[in-house]
């Protein structure tokens, strides 16, 4: 990597990461509509979020830091899809990058370390629902080979207005 690159490692996310995995998530709840939460969470109210991501089986954290601060630079997830038995083999996945993190091939790491790390386990589909607009996600989701399957529109009201969510699937 060239000098102006951070080099970045990608890890499984552990509970020593909850603080830095709260404060950049919150960053998300409170300035954009990325995600539909509307309040901010303190590290103890995501705990269960953090936990329901252990280290093995189809619902995986996995954590990009800066080598030489060990600064989160961002975190990828693959989540339970509905809650019903027969969704088991569906995941949806998601991606949250540092706000300078962007369009560095961050978001494409954490993307390889999380399908590989699924590739073992017994999935069929994953899921990524993406705000509209969001360009820069649809395409890392294209190039992650996820296709356009709908969108539902003014699905979530936040900051006064209605937002689309573009749903994408892919194939395990």
């Amino acid at each position: 990597m060239s000098s102006e690159r951070t080099e970045v490692q990608v890890r499984p996310g552990v509970e020593e990461d909850l603080e830095a995995l709260t404060d950049l998530y919150n960053h998300f709840v409170r300035e954009t509509p990325i995600t539909f939460d509307t309040a901010a969470f303190s590290p103890e109210e995501r705990l269960p979020w953090l936990l329901s991501h252990p280290e093995d089986g189809p619902h995986r954290l996995m954590v990009a830091t800066d080598t030489d601060s060990q600064r989160i630079l961002g975190y990828a997830t693959s989540s339970a899809f509905r809650p019903k038995p027969a969704y088991a083999t569906s995941v949806e996945v998601t991606i949250y990058l540092a706000p300078d993190a962007g369009g560095r091939g961050i978001g494409t790491l954490l993307y390889k370390a999380l399908f590989e790390a699924l590739a073992g386990e017994d999935l069929h589909r994953a899921y990524a629902g993406i705000a509209q607009p969001n360009e820069a996600s649809t395409r890392l989701h294209e190039r992650f080979g996820f296709r356009h399957v709908g969108t539902y529109r003014e699905v979530g009201r936040k900051f006064g207005r209605y937002w689309d969510v573009a749903w994408y699937e892919k194939e395990l």
